[in-house]
Order: C-alpha cells, then structure tokens, then sequence
C-alpha cells in the first residue's frame, strides 16, 4: 500500500511537470475557465498513461518473462504501449476540448501533436525506467540464488564426504576383511578389490555434479558385493534397468544413499531378509524395500533423502518422490536427459 501512494505521488509531480512543459512549449487557450484545469487534465493523463503501462508490463511479464521470452517480449510491448499511450492520452483530450475547453481549430492540431509527442517520450522513459529496474532486480536475485547454490553445493558435498569416510562402513567392511583373511584368502582379494572399486568411485566423483546411471549401477555392483559378503541371504538386492536408460544421468551417490539407508532402518536377518529391488519406469529410477523397523532404531534426521533432493533440485523441477506405505518405503528418482 504505501509503495502504490509513492507511486500515485511521483504520477502527480511528473504530471505537473509535464503539464508546465506543455504550457511552455504550446500555450492552451484560457477562454473562460481556469488554468488548473489544464494542469489537471494533464496530470489525469500521465496517471493512465503510466499506471496503464505498469499492468500492461506486469501482464506480460507472467505471459512472456523475459528470461525466456526476450525477442516476444519487445515485439509485444513496444507497439502494444505506445498504442494504449496515444490512445490514453486522445481519450481525455477530446472530453476536454468537449466539455471543459473548446480547443480553437487553429491550435488544435499543435496541441494534439505536441501531446502525443511529449506523452509518447514520458512513455518511453517510464518503459525503459521500468524494464531496468526489472533487470536489476533479477540480477540480484540471480546473485542471490547462485550464492545459495554454492552453499547448498558444499553442504551437500560436505554431506558427500561424510558419507564416504563413513567410519561404520568403512569398520564393517575392515571387520569383514579380516575374518575373510584367515578363511578364504581368494575371497579377500576380490573383496579388496571390489573395495578398492567403491572408493576409487567415491574419489573419481567427490567433485562430479551428474553420472550417467550405467556408471552409477556398476558402482553399485561393487558396493553390492561387499554387503553381500557381510549379510549373505539376509539380504536380497535385485535389479531390473533398461539398457536404453543406462546413459542418462543422476546425481552420483544417489543410490548408494538409499541402500545405506535402508540397511541402517531395517532389520536385516535371516528371520527377517531385507529385499531392495532397484528397476527403471518410464525415465524414473525406482529404490524399494520391505519395511521392518529396526527395535533400537535412532531418530533419523533424513538427512541423506534431503541431500539427494537439494541437489536435483539444481537440474530438475521434477522432484524425488517418496512413497511409504505399511509394508514398503520407495524412492523414484528422476532420470534425466541431457540435450
């Protein structure tokens, strides 16, 4: 409310300006009513004129932003706010030659020209007034988000490490190695190899924004391999991806985060095997398992779905969507498609 009164008030001053630069260009005819009149009808004129091209500009502006729409925008705009500008200012100018002052026929058209002129330059400067301060407020808004971004990428890359020198994987897989040495030597080399494959994943990625998902699901091969060596049948993970989807991309990680994620909330037992089905539909990657809340389950802060959120969030409007029902907990990832 109190901008629209500051902008009611510049409306006044620039119409009296105009108004005096009307008189000192083109003196009206007095005849027998008061000059305030002339004032007056020339301030009317600049507030249609420039609150009539503000909602046209508004209008626009949600129809053809001009992020997106520059060369449509100009092609409208230009010749849509000079029309409604000569017709705003003809409109008030013929019910005051009507009904306030007969206009003489000799000074007519001088005055009509000269108003159209001076109307149609105050128009200009208004437009690219406002077209301006619509840029500058973009760009500062553009600044202000490409900060966030960076914040939110090195959270999430800081969330990323986290994950990787997780000290609970890395203790269980070093706990695992070293019951495999002194059992099965053959068996020990492949698991260092297979671990050695998820690090060098981690490492070759810590700093990658997108992969394709044929790079995601041979990491998680790997991966699979190591917990399968420490659970056994407890736990079944069994995978269903279309070979025409294995080049578009996702963000690394993502699976391997909602795999940890469902071994660390779920029972994991031969009583009660945990079965992780990971399959493509439709340009979604789909990650589901059976729920069986662990007893002595912590509060969890969700904190690795948020991370994979915020970051698709930088390449996608389609979201991560999560289903949880009384049996299942799924998570649908938006494969995308880069042109």
């Amino acid at each position: 409310m109190q901008k629209n009164k500051i902008r009611f008030l510049y409306m006044i001053l620039g119409g009296g300006v105009i108004s005096l630069i009307m008189h000192a260009i083109v003196p009206f005819p007095h005849n027998d009513h008061p000059r305030i009149y002339d004032h007056l009808i020339t301030i009317l004129i600049t507030m249609i004129v420039w609150e009539g091209n503000i909602r046209i500009d508004q209008f626009l502006d949600k129809k053809f932003p001009w992020e997106t729409s520059a060369g449509k925008r100009i092609l409208l705009q230009v010749p849509t706010t000079l029309l409604y500008s000569i017709v705003g200012i003809m409109i008030p100018m013929f019910f005051y030659d009507a009904f306030i002052c007969r206009i003489p026929m000799l000074k007519r058209e001088t005055i009509a020209i000269s108003s159209v002129i001076i109307g149609l330059m105050v128009t200009l400067i208004i437009m690219s007034a406002e077209i301006g301060i619509q840029f500058f407020k973009k760009w500062k808004r553009s600044l202000l988000e490409i900060e966030e971004y960076k914040a939110q990428s090195l959270q999430a890359q800081l969330q990323n490490l986290k994950n990787q020198v997780n000290p609970h994987f890395l203790f269980n897989n070093l706990s695992v190695l070293s019951s495999l040495v002194y059992k099965d030597q053959d068996k020990a080399a492949d698991f260092i190899q297979q671990l050695s494959k998820v690090y060098r994943y981690l490492l070759d990625n810590n700093n990658s924004e997108l992969v394709t998902l044929e790079d995601e699901m041979k990491f998680i091969e790997s991966y699979n391999y190591l917990l399968q060596i420490r659970f056994d049948k407890n736990l079944i993970v069994d995978t269903q991806i279309q070979k025409e989807e294995l080049q578009k991309m996702l963000p690394p990680i993502s699976l391997q985060l909602l795999m940890e994620n469902a071994i660390k909330h779920n029972e994991v037992s031969s009583e009660l095997p945990l079965k992780i089905d990971i399959f493509t539909q439709e340009d979604v990657l789909v990650v589901k398992n059976n729920l069986q809340a662990r007893t002595n389950q912590e509060p969890t802060s969700k904190t690795g779905l948020k991370n994979i959120q915020q970051r698709y969030a930088h390449f996608t409007k389609r979201e991560v969507e999560v289903i949880v029902t009384e049996s299942e907990f799924t998570v649908k990832l938006p494969l995308i498609k880069l042109s």
